[in-house]
């Protein structure tokens, strides 16, 4: 039922399956109803898992790209300062 898409079962807008829909699909197919967490756990025991989109987004800019990670990534990713005060508070374990 799932090979089929969503298309298959109504919704044409796009083509992915959310647990929702497959939620769905599974309510009006056999009349039982399962909460996401309990789909997915029997989705992943029948060999199901996750998809991952197989290209990148047509707006993706490169170049912007290569200037944050040289720039501003290595800002964000610096060490911590190691001479920084600890805790101020009385409940802290430093102060007994």
């Amino acid at each position: 039922m799932l090979e089929a898409g969503p298309a298959a079962w109504g919704w044409d807008e796009d083509q992915c399956w959310t647990l929702a829909r497959i939620a769905e699909v599974v309510r009006r197919r056999f009349g039982v109803e399962y909460t996401p967490a309990g789909l997915d756990l029997l989705l992943h025991r029948a060999g199901w898992s996750v998809q991952v989109p197989a290209r990148q987004a047509a707006e993706r800019d490169e170049a912007a790209i290569a200037a944050w990670k040289e720039v501003t990534w290595p800002v964000v990713k610096r060490r911590r300062r190691t001479w920084a005060p600890g805790s101020a508070s009385k409940t802290s374990p430093a102060r007994a």
